[in-house]
């Protein structure tokens, strides 16, 4: 799978609400997926799973099973790379225009 491949789908899985709400629990702990379904209880067992399942694609999440139970472990390193990719240079290049402009409004160099 090429490079531009991977990154599509970590953007795909970014684009849900609910996968990125998914992630925000992951942040601080690995959770089960039955803790994440009693978070999630708005949505059935198997509509959180399918969303676990975009994610684990993604690579953002790695799964653990420990007997019955399935932990999910955030993995930040795809949204690293996009930050590495996408988000730093732009800001660094926006950042830089805007040092510009503040000199050129306050007349120094």
């Amino acid at each position: 799978m090429s490079s531009d491949d991977k990154m599509d789908r970590v953007f795909k899985a970014l684009a849900s609400r609910i996968r990125r709400e998914l992630l925000d629990c992951l942040k601080d702990n690995p959770r089960t997926t039955g803790e994440l379904c009693e978070r999630f209880d708005t949505l059935d067992r198997c509509t959180v799973m399918q969303h676990l399942k975009v994610l684990e694609r993604a690579d953002l999440i790695i799964v653990q099973r420990k007997g019955r139970e399935r932990w999910n472990h955030l993995n930040p390193l795809p949204i690293r790379h996009i930050q590495d990719r996408w988000i730093g240079p732009h800001a660094d290049q926006a950042v830089t225009l805007l040092d510009r402009l503040k000199s050129d409004l306050e007349g120094t160099d």
